[in-house]
C-alpha cells in the first residue's frame, strides 16, 4: 500500500514553515495519544504516522531529500541500513525523540495524561550517543547496490565489568532513592493541568544501583573502546548526501542504557567517463568530422561495461542517444535511468600542410556549407526531443 504524503497527515501546505509544522503535529499527536485513546489500534497507528513524518519534516536535510524523491528518500529499514525517517519507530522511540512536543522534562517515557493513562516505565541508564561515518559509493556500486565491510571504532561494554561499572558483584548495591527501579515519578504543571511523569534518577542516574568501588578496567563509566566490523547493506539508486541508519550499531550506553544508533552518509565518488543526473547517466562522445559526416560503429562505456552503437552519417554536434535502463535504479522503486550520450565533433588544434590543403577544398564544396532550418535542428527542438 503507498504510504500518505507527510504533509496531508500533518495537514500542512508544502511551504510550511518549521513553526507551522511543529505546531500541526502537535495538534495531531494530542488528538492521536495512546493515553487518549487506550486500546485503540487505528488511533495509534495515526500517532506513529504523525511522528514519522513530523520527524523528516523537522529536519532541514531529510525535508529536502523528501521533496525531491519522496518516501523512497527518507524510508527506514532498521538494522539493515535504512535511511532516516520514523517508519519502523515503537511508542518508545517516540517519546524519547520527541518528549519536547508535549512539554516532557526530559524523560522518554513520560505517562502523558497521568490519572486515567497507561503507566510507561524509564529505561535504566543513559542511552548511549549515535556514531556517524561516510562510506564512499563508485557509480558502479550505486547502480547496482552492494554491501560494504568496514570497521568502525566505537564506545563498548567493558567486557572486565559487564558494563556495569563495579569493581565486582560485592562493590554494587540498589539505589536508596528509587530503590532499584531506575527512575523516580514526577507530578508536574502543564498546558494540560496537573500531570504524572516519569524521570532518571538524579542519584544513580538511571542505573537503578550505586556503587562503591570502580572496575579497574573501565574506572566506572562501564564501556571501553573497542573495534567492531559491520556489514553494511547499501540499497541501489542511493545518492551524495543521503543517510542510512543501523539501529544498536553506535555506542554502547552507561549503566545498562540502549545502544545508539550507526549513521552511514553516502558520498559519491566522481566517475572517470560518466556523469549522474538524477537517475539519468550523461556520457560525452567526441567524434572527428569524417566520422560524424560518414557515420561510424564506436564503443562507449557504461555502468555495465562497454557497449557499441552506430552514429549514423551526418550526426550533427548535440545530438543526443539514449540507451534505455543504463542509467541507475530508483531507490527501493522499479524505474530505472536511462544513459544519455551527447555528440560532440572534435576539431583538431593543429593541422599539417595536406590536411589543411583539403579542408580548403571542403570548405568550398557545396556539401559541407550548412544550411540552418534545412538540414539540422535548432537548439530547441534537439531539447524537445531529448525530453520526449
Amino acid at each position: 500500500m503507498a504510504k500518505k504524503d507527510f504533509y496531508e497527515i500533518l495537514g500542512v501546505a508544502k511551504g510550511a514553515s518549521d513553526t507551522e509544522i511543529k505546531k500541526a503535529y502537535r495538534k495531531v499527536a494530542l488528538k492521536y495519544h495512546p493515553d487518549r485513546n487506550p486500546d485503540d489500534k487505528a488511533a495509534e497507528d495515526k500517532f506513529k504516522e504523525a511522528a514519522e513524518a513530523y520527524e523528516v519534516l523537522s529536519d532541514g536535510d531529510k525535508r529536502a531529500r523528501y521533496d525531491r524523491f519522496g518516501h523512497a528518500g527518507v524510508n527506514n529499514q532498521g538494522g539493515r541500513g535504512g535511511f532516516s525517517g520514523g517508519g519502523s519507530m515503537n511508542m518508545e522511540d517516540i517519546f524519547e525523540h520527541f518528549g519536547d512536543i508535549f512539554g516532557d522534562s526530559g524523560s522518554p517515557f513520560e505517562s502523558f495524561f497521568g490519572g486515567g493513562g497507561r503507566s510507561r516505565g524509564a529505561t535504566k541508564g543513559q542511552r548511549g550517543s549515535n556514531l556517524r561515518i561516510k562510506v564512499s559509493l563508485t557509480l558502479e556500486e550505486i547502480a547496482k547496490g552492494i554491501t560494504k565491510k568496514i570497521k568502525v571504532k566505537k564506545q563498548v561494554a567493558c567486557d572486565q565489568c559487564g558494563g556495569s561499572g563495579a569493581k565486582d558483584a560485592s562493590s554494587v548495591s540498589t539505589c536508596g532513592t528509587c530503590r532499584g527501579g531506575g527512575y523516580v515519578r514526577q507530578v508536574k504543571s502543564t498546558f494540560l493541568g496537573q500531570m504524572q511523569t516519569t524521570a532518571a534518577c538524579p542519584t544513580c542516574k538511571g542505573s537503578g544501583q550505586t556503587i562503591t568501588a570502580n572496575c579497574g578496567s573501565c574506572k566506572g563509566d562501564g564501556r571501553m573502546y573497542a573495534e567492531e566490523t559491520l556489514d553494511i547493506e547499501i540499497p541501489a539508486g542511493v545518492a551524495e548526501g543521503m543517510q542510512l541508519s543501523m539501529r544498536g550499531k553506535g555506542n554502547a550506553g552507561k549503566a545498562g542504557g540502549p545502544t545508539g544508533d550507526l549513521l552511514i552518509v553516502i558520498e559519491e565518488i566522481e566517475h572517470t567517463h560518466l556523469l549522474r543526473d538524477n537517475n539519468n547517466v550523461i556520457y560525452d562522445l567526441f567524434l572527428n568530422f569524417a566520422d560524424a559526416a560518414l557515420g561510424t560503429s564506436i564503443e562507449v562505456p557504461t555502468l555495465d561495461g562497454s557497449v557499441k552503437i552506430k552514429v549514423p552519417a551526418g550526426s550533427q554536434a548535440g545530438k543526443i542517444f539514449r540507451l534505455k535502463g543504463k542509467g541507475i535504479p530508483e531507490v527501493q522503486g522499479y524505474k530505472k535511468g536511462d544513459q544519455l550520450i551527447n555528440v560532440n565533433i572534435w576539431t583538431p588544434k593543429k593541422i599539417n600542410d595536406d590536411e589543411r590543403i583539403l579542408l580548403e577544398k571542403m570548405r568550398e564544396m557545396k556539401g559541407f556549407k550548412p544550411a540552418p532550418g534545412k538540414d539540422e535542428k535548432g537548439f530547441f527542438e534537439r531539447m524537445k526531443d531529448f525530453f520526449e
